[in-house]
């Protein structure tokens, strides 16, 4: 198994969360329409984490709020 370096680790896990951000906007903007500008920002300094919860709120939700939502 090849190594690793943590610069290259990093950038893996930047790729990952691009990835996911990029997906949920696609899901989001074929279900809701045109997203607005507090979506765009909070995607853009979302975690990882945060970017996994919204992909599965969006399956039952019926708005952006309900995806968003800081209550569970």
């Amino acid at each position: 198994m090849p190594y690793i370096t943590s610069v290259e680790r990093i950038g893996m896990k930047k790729g990952h969360r691009n990835g996911e951000a990029a997906m949920l906007m696609r899901q989001l903007q074929r279900r809701f329409g045109p997203i607005p500008e507090w979506v765009n920002e909070k995607m853009a300094t979302a975690d990882l984490t945060s970017l996994e919860e919204w992909s599965l709120r969006f399956v039952d939700a019926q708005s952006l709020n309900e995806v968003f939502s800081d209550k569970v």
